[in-house]
Formats: structure tokens, sequence, C-alpha cells
């Protein structure tokens, strides 16, 4: 490819091969990928949005209703429909749910911006429009920001809308429901501190979902390295050590004559008592469980277990991340030279038969607060698709507490944006008028979308949407019966964290934005 000519000769800036694609043509390409990758999760929007089976080239199956999960499980290769799936990991890491959403916002500002390049609107022209509307929408979502106090059974509603449709059934929804909220209640603190990490999911196949229960503590897949060891130990001091109770092997190569029957016995003597005197000092120490990163040999378990001290071995980092920060424990290098200071505190650590598997809970520790949800289901997928489900009700209870309140559910905000920008658009001069009509037009697909997923006419839902919106100033998209309705989202119970929706408006801009920008795109061979 040539820029200009030098002496009769083409000068060439890339390398041979490399395609290039520029003006109309780059922004109607990258378009169109973004467009395709948010019509894949158009569907899967809703209490009825229907699921996807991907398959990866290694025969393994995943069945999911979440957006992001989809996308990032999708093999997308185009660089505009990989900012797609950025749009959705954004969503999931800030707070946890609304990745569909803000996929299909995208994809629809891009349409909708289609429309205006084809009347020969300027690209910064409409990238201005979608900034100014974006700002006038989250001051629509301020609005909508219910005046009322955030009581558990709010929060329950929370839960359960951002779980219905996923896979938990409408009645096990509210059950689930119900434990999330007693889960981010019992580790939430107002004052100062609220960590994540203090809430975790385990699941286990072998029964229906209704049997999850919500367990006071740390649980880890494990069980005794030595069937001797108690299987209870109540009032427990902790350890956790990050290196191998086993004979110690000497860092450079080296090799030793023995020539005689004593020297064999008494370095034998030395190998036991070494491995002896892990036991004796954990012992000595006060130590009642330990959970080491490492391997335990036999012998050392057989000590252990001799001494009455619980032990696990090869035991995960981040499992022992979460138990040394749940009891207090310090991660210990080095079992020789230890304090009372080193070890932590639990209430109790137990081990329970699940089917044919054990696991061990680690309750009451004595640093922090930690709960953990056991998730039961029939299948694999079951439990996959809850545990993704329950990560997402997690984390919008606590955006709805520590980020900004909740707004009503089933496409009501949405419609409320789209109202008010039409409103304040009338006051933009110039082109970017349009652009600012056009992204209302852009957020009503979403409970068009609503509509259409749950079996309504989407075009007659969105004519009783707007009527009852302004005649009542709250109406939604409401799944209710064989077919859905338009009613009060707030008296069925479908509540939003703000939080959500305001960062799905800023995300889906920035990304369509960021893509209309484009105008030339270089790809190397």
């Amino acid at each position: 490819m040539s820029s200009r000519m030098q002496q009769g000769q083409p000068l060439f800036i890339l390398a041979e091969g490399s395609q290039r694609t520029r003006g109309q043509s780059a922004q109607d390409s990258n378009i169109r990928a973004g467009r395709a990758v948010a019509s894949a999760v158009r569907t899967t929007l809703g209490p009825r949005g229907m699921d996807k089976m991907l398959v990866d080239s290694s025969g393994e199956v995943v069945i999911t209703n979440d957006g992001a999960t989809i996308l990032n499980k999708m093999d997308i290769e185009h660089p505009a429909a990989q900012m797609i799936v950025e749009v959705a990991e954004t969503q999931e890491d800030e707070v946890g749910d609304g990745t569909t959403t803000a996929a299909v916002l995208t994809g629809e500002l891009l349409a909708k911006a289609e429309n205006l390049l084809d009347d020969d609107i300027h690209p910064t022209v409409i990238v201005e429009g979608y900034t100014e509307a974006a700002r006038l929408a989250q001051d629509a979502i301020d609005a909508q920001v219910l005046d009322v106090d955030l009581d558990d059974d709010l929060l329950v509603k929370v839960a359960e809308s951002s779980m219905t449709g996923k896979g938990t059934g409408d009645v096990t929804a509210d059950v689930l429901a119900q434990h999330v909220v007693r889960a981010v209640r019992m580790v939430y603190d107002d004052a100062e501190r609220f960590d994540r990490d203090d809430i975790n999911v385990h699941t286990r196949t072998g029964a229906s979902s209704s049997a999850t229960e919500l367990v006071e503590g740390v649980i880890i897949d494990k069980e005794p390295v030595n069937d001797e060891m108690p299987r209870s130990v109540e009032d427990a001091t902790v350890a956790v050590v990050d290196v191998k109770l086993d004979v110690r092997k000497a860092e450079a190569d080296t090799e030793y004559n023995i020539s005689s029957v004593e020297q064999l016995t008494a370095a034998l003597d030395a190998e036991e008592s070494e491995l002896r005197s892990y036991a004796t000092s954990l012992k000595e120490a006060g130590v009642d469980v330990v959970f080491c990163t490492k391997s335990i040999s036999d012998r050392v378990a057989n000590y252990l277990a001799k001494e009455g001290i619980l032990a696990f071995k090869s035991v995960k980092k981040s499992d022992a991340r979460r138990i040394a920060h749940a009891t207090g424990a310090k991660r210990l290098g080095s079992v020789t030279d230890i304090d009372t200071d080193d070890f932590g505190h639990a209430e109790s650590v137990s081990i329970e038969k699940y089917g044919e598997d054990e696991l061990t809970f680690v309750e009451g520790g004595a640093a922090s607060k930690s709960v953990t949800l056991l998730l039961r289901g029939g299948t694999e997928h079951v439990v996959d698709e809850l545990e993704r489900a329950i990560n997402d009700a997690i984390d919008v209870t606590i955006a709805a507490i520590d980020k900004g309140g909740v707004v009503p559910g089933a496409g009501c905000t949405e419609v409320a944006i789209a109202d008010h920008l039409r409103s304040e658009a009338a006051g933009i001069e110039g082109r970017k008028q349009l652009a600012v009509e056009a992204f209302a037009d852009a957020v009503e697909a979403l409970p068009r979308t609503l509509a259409e997923n749950v079996g309504m006419d989407p075009i007659d839902a969105l004519v009783d949407l707007r009527s009852r919106y302004e005649s009542e100033g709250r109406a939604g998209v409401v799944a209710t019966g064989r077919f859905g309705e338009i009613g009060d989202p707030v008296e069925h119970g479908v509540l939003d964290p703000a939080a959500v929706k305001r960062e799905a408006v800023e995300s889906a801009t920035e990304a369509a934005t960021m893509i209309l920008r484009i105008d030339d795109v270089i790809a190397a061979e």
C-alpha cells in the first residue's frame, strides 16, 4: 500500500498483506459487528428471557442466561465487537448485574447512530449528543430513586428481581433471595468496613435448589489427612501453614556415605525426630487444627493424629486466605518458631458428609464475620447457573445499600429516561438534538425487548407504557400470568439498584461513542 510516489517508486508504509478500511465502510463494519453481538444476548433479557447453550472446542457445555458469561464464552474476533464484551465485563465488575441491559443498549445506540450517519450527521455531532443525553439520563435515574428505607423486605425484592429468569424458578428465587439478604446483613458494617470476600458461595450437586443453606463460616472441599483424626473440634485454635510437613531436602545435590548400621540407625532416627517435631511443636503451641497449602507426609499425619490435631493438606491458596481472614490466623512459613499471636480461632471446625464427598466447615471465626451459601442443585449445569445468579443477587443487594438506593424495574426507569430526554431535547440547539432524541429511542428498546420476551406485542406495550407513565407516573412490563402486563413495578416488587442503571448508561455510551469515532481500521495480516 503506498501513500505517495517518490522518484517514480511507491513508498510502502504498511506491511505486505495488511488490510485497511476507511470512512463510511469502516464505520458500517464496526456498527454491524457491535449490533450483531448485542442481538445475540437480546432474547435473554428479562424474567422470561431464554437461555443460551455454548459449546467450546473441547466440548465443554455452558447453559446460561447471564449476559457477561455468554459474551465471554463466545469466540469473538472482531475488535469492535470485543468492545461490547468489555462493556458487559465492566458492568459485571462494577455492580454485578445488568450486563445484558448494557450490551443491548450499546447495540441500540449504534443502530440509531447508523441512521443518523445515513442522514449525513457527522460522527462528532452524534458523540456530543450522546454524551449530553447520557448526562441527562443520569438526572432522570436520580429522580426515579425511591424514598424508602432499605429494610430486609425491600432488599429481598431487589435480590429476587435480579435472580428471576435465571434458572432459579419463581418459588425458589424468593427463598434464595432471603438467604442472600441474610448473608449480606450478617457481614455488612455500616460504619467502616465491608469486604465482599466475606460472602462466599460453595456449590454441591445432589439435592434441589430449595435445599440451599446459609452457613456462618467458611466451607472448603477437603477431608482430614488421617482417618484417626477428630471429626469435629470445638473452640479451635487454627494454624494456616504454607510449608511442606515432610523431611527437608538439601538445596544442593549431596551424597552421604554410610559405613555402619549405627550410622544408618542414627540417620533414620534423625529423620523420624524431625517428622515428630512438627506435631510436637504444634501441640505444644496449643494448635487444634492445621490447614496446610502444601503436602503433609503420611508419617507426619500419623503423629498429628496421635496428638489429637485435625489437619488438612493441599488446601487451595484462596481457601487458605479466606480461613486466615475469618479466623485471624497468620500464614506461617515454619512450624518451629511460632507463638500464639500467629494462630486464629474458630468456634468449631467439623467435617460433614454430602453424598460420597466430605466438606469441612470452619464456623464462628474470631477475626471477621464470614458466611457461605451452600448451593444445591440436581446437576452441574444447574448449580453453575445458580452460582452465577446468586453472585449477581449478592452484588445488587450490596449496590442497593452502598451505592445510591433503588429504582423501579421492569423497564419503568428506561421509560422515564426516554421521556426526560425528549422533553429536554427541545432546548438543545443544532443537530445534537437529533442525537439526544435517538438516544431516547435506543433506551426505549429495553422495555420493548422486555415486552417481546414475555409474549406481549412490543409496539402496543410501548404505547401503553408511555400512556400509563404520563397518567400515573410509573409503569413497567410486569411478567404475570401467561403473558405480561403493564403495571406498577413497585407494587409487584420489581426493583433494581440505581447503580445498575447508572453504570449501564455510562458504559454503553462510552463504548458506542468510541466505536462511532473510528473511521480507519488498519489490520495486520
